[in-house]
């Protein structure tokens, strides 16, 4: 598929719940367990596959499955081997918080998930437990060893760059990737929902992150990718940066997203969306596939966070990350 601005779209993120077993400062509001999308309104795992069906013959070849926490939802195995099985479905990935991942990693990987993103925005026990409220790192850092053996590679480990908490540990996280085939990438702050971040964090450009580590070299741009990699000389791995506010990239986009209450959000920043479950309930197969092809002409050419743009109304745990 191919949008209004000329960008080829074969990337569908998938969120298929909006619940998690973590509470993050700057991703739901500390009262999300009583926010939740009621079990009726979430998509059924029949109606993501037909809708994946009509992505695919669209030109979508790459699916990614977000949350909330997407290894909360029951028989999550199983829609992936489902998934898997749709002609046209080359990759199948997963955001993950990574905190059942050790348990789950093996059969995810023989159901087809090639690789993994791990949510990870500190290496302290102390401060993950604050800004996850309540969550335990050695069950994150259990399923990032378990992914690493079973082959959920290469691993990305994103962390948001949070002025205040853990811009201390940046270097920490860019060593990991001299020994180890991972991906550290930092992500900028974005205004999202009302989750709580302008009055506890400090926005960090990554160009000054970049500025901190002079050591790092830059590594060719690969297609699609929303990062910019760099590299310590010599080391196994890469650190990505990922600017959707200082630089955003928005002019190579190559994505929309489905909610779990079955919306379709051709922008992340932006409040229009698409009811596909409505189609999905009541048209033909071609109606559905009319409705998703339609929606990629709701693409804007970029968003306006950095011109001043409010943020859209939506927490994050309710768009998937």
């Amino acid at each position: 598929m191919i949008d209004n601005f000329g960008r080829e779209i074969n990337y569908l993120r998938i969120s298929i719940t909006d619940r998690c077993n973590l509470r993050c400062k700057y991703c739901m509001p500390e009262a999300g367990v009583s926010n939740i999308i009621p079990h009726d309104q979430i998509l059924s795992f029949e109606e993501i596959l037909r809708l994946t069906e009509a992505a695919a013959k669209l030109g979508i070849s790459k699916i990614r499955l977000t949350g909330g926490e997407p290894l909360v939802r029951n028989s999550i195995v199983d829609l992936i081997g489902r998934m898997n099985d749709i002609d046209g479905i080359d990759e199948i990935d997963i955001t993950t918080n990574g905190v059942l991942l050790a348990d789950l990693a093996e059969d995810l990987k023989k159901a087809g998930v090639k690789r993994v993103n791990i949510s990870l925005d500190t290496l302290d026990h102390e401060k993950y437990a604050e800004i996850t409220r309540g969550g335990d790192l050695n069950k994150v850092l259990a399923g990032i060893k378990e992914a690493q053996r079973v082959g959920l590679t290469p691993i990305k480990i994103n962390v948001v760059a949070l002025g205040g908490f853990n811009e201390d540990e940046f270097g920490d996280f860019i060593e990991l990737t001299r020994d180890n085939d991972i991906s550290v990438r930092f992500i900028e702050l974005m205004p999202i929902g009302s989750a709580d971040v302008g009055e506890n964090y400090r926005f960090i450009s990554n160009e000054e992150i970049l500025k901190r580590f002079p050591e790092l070299e830059p590594m060719e741009k690969e297609k699609f990718s929303v990062a910019v990699n760099y590299k310590l000389p010599e080391a196994k791995g890469n650190v990505g940066f990922i600017s959707a506010l200082s630089n955003h990239f928005c002019a190579e986009c190559n994505k929309i997203r489905l909610t779990s209450d079955g919306k379709i959000k051709p922008c992340l920043h932006s409040n229009d969306e698409l009811d596909m479950k409505k189609v999905l309930a009541e048209g033909s197969d071609e109606e559905v596939l009319e409705a998703l092809k339609a929606s990629i002409g709701y693409k804007v050419e970029h968003h306006k966070l950095n011109e001043g743009a409010a943020p859209i109304s939506r927490d994050m745990n309710k768009i998937g990350g």
